[in-house]
Parts: C-alpha cells; structure tokens; sequence
C-alpha cells in the first residue's frame, strides 16, 4: 500500500466511505462489484442520487434525463453514483377522490424511506431530483434529517397551455367543467381544451406548492442559484443537473452539510421569499416540517406572521396574475426578487454553491422583466403575499393568501353554509345551492378528521367556473392548492375533528373574515356555543385501513406543520 494520502488522513488507494474499508468492509464491496461497481469506483465518495422518476406523473417524467446528467457530473467530479427510487404522486391525479388524503401523509413516507435507505448504506453525499408538491419538502426534511452533503435539483416548470389568445395552467380544464354546465362551451370544445391543457412535461406552470417549493429550495441554498425556474424542456436543465453532481463531491469532500446551509437564519430568507412572491400555503407547513428536521424546533406561525407585516409583494405570479413560471424563468426567478429583496435579507448564509447569498446576489444581474419582478421601492403591493389570520374561529392561526383575493373580498362578511366533506360542498356549489355573500364552511378535512388533509382545490375552482368566486369566502381546516384564488382560509387550527370551533358553526352563522386586521370571527353568543358544544360529537369519515390510521394517530396540528410525532 502507498503511503501517499488525500483528504482527512486518508491513503489514496482506500476507500473514502468508512463502511467500504478493511475486512469489515469486503462483503459490502463484494455486493457492489455483483452490480459492475468497481474497486476503483468503491474508493471514491458514494453519493446516492434520489431518483423520483415515474411516468405517472409529469413533474417527474424527465428526471431519468436529469439523473443522466447528475451521474455524468458525479464521476466529472471524482464520485461514484448510486441510484434509489422513492414514490411521487401526483397532486393534480390525486385531487378530488381518497387519493388526495394520502398526499399529505405521503411527505411522510418519502422522507423516511429516503433516510432509511441512505442510513442504511451509509452514502457521502446525496443529490435529490424532484419536483412536485409533497416530494420536494419531503426530500429537504430527508436532507434537514441525515445532515450530509446533499444538493437539490427540480425537473423544471412545464411550459402553459394557449387557449383563445391566453395562457394557461391545466387546472383550465375544471374550470372549463362549469363553462360547460353553463352552456358556455359545448362538449367538443370541452374535450379539446382537455387535450391542450398539459402541453408536455414539469411542474404545472402556475406557482402552486410545486412551483413554491423548488423556489424555496433554492431561497434557502439547497439547490445551485439561478436554476429552481429553468423549464423542464430547457437544454440547461441538464446542464444544472451535471452541475450539481460535481457540486456535491465537493461538498462531501469539503465536508459541508445540509445543516450547514438550512440556518435559521436561511429559514428567514425563504418565509421572506414565500411572502414576496405569494406562494402556496401549503409552504408554510412545509417549511415547519423541514425547520423540525433540521434541528432548529418549531417554526411558529408567529415568525411567517412577523414577516408578513415587513416583507412587499414583488412578484404577483399566476393565479394571482397572468404571469406563469415561465414568465418568472425570464424575469430571473428566484435572484431576481432575493436581489430586490436583498436588504431584507439574510445575506451571510451559505448555499450549495459554496458562495454565501450576498455573493451570489451581486453577481445576479438585474432582472429584465420589472412587470413581473417588481423593485422593491415599487412593489406589487405592501402587503405581503401570505398571511396569518386568527380569531375565535383560528385561536391557533389559519393560512390565507391575500395575493390571489380580489381587492373588494379582502373584508368580507356573510352568513355560514356548512360542509362536513369537500363532496357535499361541490355537490352544493354545482347544483346552485350557493348564493352570492356565503361564507362556505367545509370542515373535517385536516390532519386528523380527513384524515389526511385533502385540499380544497375542487371547491374553489368550481366556485370560479359557477361565476361565484368573486362573491363567496371559503373557510376550511384543510389545506388549498397553491392554483387557488380567491378569498379562502386554510389550516385553521384546531381543526373541527378535535373540537375546534369549526365543528360549531351552523348554516346561518354570521362570520367575519378581515385580511387587514387578520381576523377570523364567529359572531355567535358564547352561551350559544356552550349549548352546541354540549351536544357536539366529531364526524368519523370511513376510510380504508392502513397508512391513514397511522397518520391520523400520529399527525400533528396544521398550526405546526401537521408532521408526524
């Protein structure tokens, strides 16, 4: 054996990877080199490539290309790939049947079995390839858990569909439910809007929780700057990817962990990120859970409610305007609005790319699109994109995004009409029995009374395709999809299951929802609500045995990121 070594004390023809060395390690070698590993690939640094690949889902479609490019960087770089799967569900074919109450549970899932397969072979390094909405805070949490070297790298947005003039996501399609219900389009055209609507692969084109996510990936500095918004379909897409792959042979060389990068004070910058560019709400759960797993503790909705009374809106992106991702990927995305937004900012935090965020910033050129990425002299609006409400109804918080309601919903009060389930609500709304100034009630849909915490996606979107949603408020304890707008509450906490006031209210209520004040008020007599509260029993919905019970045993409040305890 040379006596010449390389890195932390290490003889140049041994392993890098502990487990790999010696006696003790001759069986684990002898099981690599039955798949092709090499002695000389099984000295260098092992780095699992988390691949979420499936045809299943169109955010994912193209991550074996990605993948391709990460493995390429990976051996550029001095590494050795190895590659593992996790699952990655769909939101959109999820949405609007049981599928949707294993979303939320499903972040669970992917984040322990990407800790339990790298634990279990004991990888340098990792990098995380996905993209869409419970997969990618999934992945940070593993990253946040494990504390290795890791890099994450998204798919990219999908391009919009082009209807009449107009670009749109594919959520035009359950619009386009109620057009046909009104007579406004016939069933052929109906059908040919279906065939439009998702023009090829990424990440839907509106700033839902997919789109969200990856951008407070890279707020945060876990994925390389300046590559969160390239188009899934761009050429540089696989060049980040390779990019990226010899990126993190560097950090595990250099021994740079994610903990290292998810600071405090990075968690800042991306609820500052969330709050200037109106994101989803469901970021704000996500960014609780990965904040728990990074070791920093709870994340209160206090400090997005802090933020949000400091932090402008400087980027309206669709729905709350016309501007999709693609919009956003030529106005700078990410860099663009954290140089805007620098002197908010943390600036001393690292990032992947072994630059601090103040250094990146610098060099980030200014954005060539201000309509969609506004100065911060000039904002979109002072207030920012999310908001914190609480009240009688919320005494823990609900989740509202005042970026996508309309000026005059932004005080609204009206009379109560209740949903025990997102079904009877949709049923209600499509057979015209909801009148213009309702306040629509759904409640048992969060963590635990789902169980699962489906979105309220249908509800709204039908709301909108029925011509209501300028004239109705939808309150609920589960959650909304980031394509929402709107005036809605989400994660109202505690939900109705656990005896929240929710479950109290009654068709006729008056509720008060006031986004400049942040209030969320029932106005019914506290010796009313004593009388109801003494008859009150919670709905137990019928769902099928298995993960569910699990989650519903185990979640916790949506008030502090609904993960599992």
């Amino acid at each position: 054996m040379s006596d010449s070594k390389e890195g932390n004390g290490r003889h140049a023809n041994q392993q890098f990877n502990p487990i790999l060395r010696g006696d003790s390690g001759a069986l684990k070698r002898a099981l690599y080199k039955s798949m092709g590993h090499t002695d000389a690939q099984l000295r260098r640094p092992q780095i699992a490539v988390v691949n979420t690949w499936t045809n299943a889902t169109p955010g994912h479609v193209n991550l074996n290309a990605v993948a391709e490019s990460v493995i390429r960087g990976i051996a550029e770089a001095g590494g050795n790939a190895m590659s593992f799967g996790t699952i990655a569900p769909c939101d959109g074919i999820a949405e609007g049947h049981l599928g949707m109450r294993y979303a939320l549970p499903a972040r669970d899932v992917i984040a322990a079995s990407i800790e339990v397969m790298v634990r279990a072979h004991r990888f340098d390094g990792m990098i995380l390839l996905g993209s869409c909405d419970k997969i990618v805070p999934a992945q940070l949490m593993a990253a946040a858990r494990l504390d290795i070297p890791a890099i994450f790298v998204n798919g990219g947005p999908m391009y919009p569909a082009n209807y009449r003039g107009k670009d749109w996501d594919g959520n035009i399609v359950v619009e386009a439910i109620g057009w046909k219900r009104r007579g406004e389009i016939d069933e052929a055209e109906f059908r040919r809007i279906e065939d439009i609507a998702e023009p090829g692969p990424g990440s839907c084109t509106m700033y839902g929780t997919a789109n969200t996510m990856c951008a407070l990936a890279e707020a945060l500095g876990m994925s390389l700057p300046g590559s969160a918004m390239i188009p899934a379909v761009s050429p540089q897409r696989l060049e980040i990817g390779e990019a990226s792959g010899r990126r993190v042979v560097e950090l595990v060389r250099q021994g740079v962990t994610a903990r290292q990068i998810m600071t405090a004070g990075a968690f800042r910058n991306a609820i500052s990120l969330l709050l200037a560019t109106g994101g989803s709400t469901n970021a704000v759960m996500h960014l609780q859970a990965i904040h728990r797993d990074a070791g920093l503790g709870a994340l209160p909705l206090a400090e997005f409610d802090r933020l949000s009374r400091v932090i402008p809106l400087l980027a309206a992106l669709y729905p709350a305007s016309e501007h999709d991702m693609i919009d956003f990927f030529e106005a700078g995305g990410v860099l663009a609005v954290e140089k805007e937004l620098a002197p908010l900012l943390q600036g001393d935090v690292l990032t992947v790319a072994g630059r601090t965020k103040a250094e990146v910033w610098r060099q980030a050129p200014a954005t060539p699109r201000p309509d969609v990425v506004h100065a911060l002299h000039k904002p979109v609006s002072t207030a920012a994109g999310l908001s914190v409400v609480h009240g009688n109804l919320a005494p823990l918080g609900g989740v509202t995004k005042p970026a996508a309601i309309p000026a005059h919903l932004l005080c609204f009060s009206g009379p109560a009409q209740t949903f025990d389930s997102e079904d009877a609500a949709v049923e209600a709304i499509l057979g015209g029995r909801v009148r213009p100034g309702t306040v629509l009630v759904l409640r048992y849909e969060g963590p635990k009374g789902g169980p699962g915490m489906p979105e309220m996606f249908r509800p709204m979107k039908v709301l909108e395709g029925m011509g209501l949603s300028d004239a109705c408020a939808l309150i609920t304890d589960g959650r909304f999809s980031g394509s929402n707008r709107g005036l809605f509450v989400g994660h109202i906490s505690p939900e109705a299951y656990e005896g929240g006031l929710l479950g109290l209210v009654r068709d006729g209520d008056e509720i008060l929802i006031d986004i400049a004040t942040r209030k969320l008020e029932l106005h019914v007599n506290e010796q009313e609500l004593e009388r109801r509260r003494s008859t009150w029993k919670p709905v137990e919905k019928v769902f099928p045995r298995g993960f569910l019970d699990i989650y519903r045993d185990r979640a916790g409040s949506a008030a502090d990121g609904a993960m599992l305890a």
